[in-house]
């Protein structure tokens, strides 16, 4: 596994309805990584988060103001992914270009997509049937969960130097 690092945004809200799905179905839940909405990944390596990054993510993400997102339905990257997608998710795609202004040489997914769609990963699968049956399952116990609403307040860094991901650093956003 490579040593690396992600800006993403956690959204505890939603464990108390993906944490069962993610932790069968998202090999990233085993390796420590939370329900979360990607800002940029993979970010720098870890020993390249010097002082002056550090500074320089705080400044950014300090002239941005906390924002509500809401997580009312699902949707699939076919054929292999199922998951919740935030409401708006301009301000989720707003970080992202943020960054990747700033950090030109981390490019989001590391350049494989050209369009960034904001999600949080409920599941991966290996085909699509597979994936439909695990949508099934998600959709019954969605039902008593969904609309879910988060206040969107920091963004995290977090690294896999120790083995697991976990978090480094957060960063608060701006007052509303």
């Amino acid at each position: 596994m490579p040593i690396e690092s992600a800006l993403v945004i956690l959204i505890p809200e939603v464990e108390v309805l993906v944490e069962s799905f993610r932790n069968r179905y998202d090999p990233s839940a085993a390796l420590g990584v939370p329900a979360h909405v990607t800002v940029l990944y993979p970010f720098k390596p870890p020993s390249e988060l010097t002082p002056d990054v550090i500074t320089t993510l705080t400044e950014m993400f300090s002239r941005v103001s906390s924002f509500d997102a809401h997580f009312t339905s699902r949707n699939f990257f076919l054929p292999n992914i199922l998951y919740l997608a935030p409401e708006p998710d301009a301000p989720f795609r707003r970080l992202t270009e943020i960054v990747s202004e700033r950090f030109p040489e981390n490019p989001p997914y590391g350049g494989e997509f050209k369009e960034i769609i904001p999600h949080l990963t409920v599941a991966q699968a290996d085909d699509s049937l597979r994936l439909g049956l695990i949508a099934t399952e998600f959709d019954h116990q969605a039902k008593s969960f969904l609309p879910i609403n988060s206040l969107v307040r920091e963004v995290a860094l977090l690294d896999n130097e120790s083995g697991r991901w976990q978090v480094r650093k957060k960063f608060d956003l701006g007052n509303l």
